[in-house]
């Protein structure tokens, strides 16, 4: 008679070390974030060429990048609580696929309209790519270094944006603007066919679903190949009655609920104001189209350093106190971009600085978030912070381009950016005072699953 163990799964993750199926499943994350991220900045980066080749206005280009935010929205929106119903890989497989066709879609564009209508449907695509890379990744890396691992994953979100500004401005010299979309089209559909033969599923939500016990092995015994896991019975915490939407607004998830949506809506508000209009911003202070998108790509490669060390940091002390200090910080360097116009040195160095505080906190909200949740509404708990944080995008989008239509001095504009950074740091405090208990080092609520 085979005498069988019971083993929570997400436990026994916790307790190995970072295998190399691991690592494959965070880079092929990274992977993905990088094209979305690639894609998501490329409109920014090609706007001086559209607004020169269709005569655009500033309302113009607002509209054009509120479209693709408003896709961004719904697909999150969309996307999160499908991911909880039918997988994760399968909705990524499907996010990545669409967003691809879309965006090569955008590139025979003949007019401004036709491009904000296709931007949307890749916005759509974008919006279900990202979340559902934090959640897996989430679900396959050991709590102790959960945040760190996160973070480093969604690097690939700020290096594609920053790395693919500096190129996007190369390829519209040579090529014109087409051919950046183009390739923000080729290079997710590229990336399909290895998602489909190498990332596995989580094993933690196949569990919960009751899947086939010999599917979770197979993908488990990865994890350890010298360990006989054939006796293992895999368990789960019973997932809770209702809805996934349902469920974020229980007694024990609403306030930690409101607390991050508050925050995810702040700091994308600050984000995508800048990542869209700071080329702008930049090239009307004199620099060349290079150089702006030089300095530009400083808030990105900041995000990236930024994401890391807060991850870091976010794994030794308490999470939400780290992002606290983080977003007072980047309030203080949003400001200073304004006052540094003229002095492209001091300018890289205060836009870094500002991405490093905001982008790499926006990068940690998202391991808050993921770690927040429980297995049965993470997908959708994640989703739809980050849903309700495009809101918050296409408003800072909108507000940008009523400051530069209004003629407001750089000075003034930046140091008003950085009040919803502020409020983000008001919601973590709040955020670390309600869990503080039982965050202690850790990311967030430490959940049982």
């Amino acid at each position: 008679m085979t005498s069988h163990r019971e083993i929570n799964v997400q436990s026994f993750i916790d307790a190995q070390k970072v295998s190399r199926m691991q690592v494959n499943v965070l880079l092929l994350c990274f992977c993905v974030v990088a094209v979305d991220g690639f894609d998501t900045a490329s409109i920014a980066f090609i706007a001086p060429a559209l607004r020169a080749e269709w005569q655009l206005t500033t309302g113009h280009l607002s509209a054009l990048f509120g479209t693709g935010l408003a896709g961004l929205m719904i697909g999150a929106l969309l996307f999160g609580p499908l991911a909880d119903r039918y997988g994760r890989k399968t909705i990524m497989l499907a996010s990545v696929a669409f967003f691809g066709v879309a965006s090569l879609c955008c590139g025979l564009a003949d007019s401004w309209t036709t491009l904000a209508a296709l931007r949307f449907l890749t916005g759509i695509g974008l919006g279900g790519a990202m979340p559902m890379s934090v959640t897996l990744s989430s679900e396959y890396a050991p709590r102790r270094h959960r945040s760190v691992l996160v973070t480093a994953m969604f690097c690939g979100l700020t290096l594609g944006s920053g790395l693919g500004g500096v190129l996007a401005a190369h390829i519209v010299n040579q090529w014109g603007w087409r051919q950046v979309l183009v390739l923000g089209g080729v290079l997710p559909l590229g990336l399909v066919p290895f998602l489909t033969v190498a990332l596995p599923e989580s094993a933690t939500y196949l569990v919960m679903r009751g899947a086939d016990p010999e599917r979770v092995r197979r993908i488990l015994q990865r994890i350890v190949p010298a360990e006989n896991l054939s006796s293992v019975v895999w368990t789960t915490p019973p997932a809770a009655t209702g809805s996934p939407v349902g469920r974020l607004f229980d007694a024990d998830l609403r306030r930690g609920t409101a607390l991050i949506w508050l925050t995810f809506f702040m700091s994308l508000l600050v984000i995508y104001l800048l990542s869209n209009w700071l080329p702008t911003l930049v090239k009307s202070t004199g620099l060349s189209l290079i150089e702006a998108s030089l300095v530009s790509a400083m808030f990105q490669t900041g995000g990236t350093v930024g994401a890391i060390s807060i991850g870091q940091l976010m794994d030794r002390f308490r999470a939400a106190r780290v992002l606290s200090i983080a977003y007072l910080m980047a309030a203080m360097f949003t400001a200073l971009i304004g006052s540094s116009a003229g002095h492209i040195a001091a300018l890289m160095l205060s836009v870094f600085a500002a991405g490093f505080c905001v982008s790499g906190g926006q990068v940690g909200v998202n391991a808050l978030a993921a770690a927040y949740y429980p297995t049965a509404n993470r997908a959708t708990g994640v989703s739809w912070a980050s849903g309700i944080g495009r809101i918050g995008s296409f408003v800072g989008v909108a507000a940008g381009g009523w400051m530069v239509s209004l003629g407001v001095g750089l000075s003034v504009m930046f140091t008003l950016i950085g009040i919803p950074a502020l409020i983000a740091c008001a919601a973590l405090y709040a955020m670390n005072k309600v869990f503080g208990e039982q965050a202690g080092g850790g990311p967030a609520v430490v959940r049982p699953d």
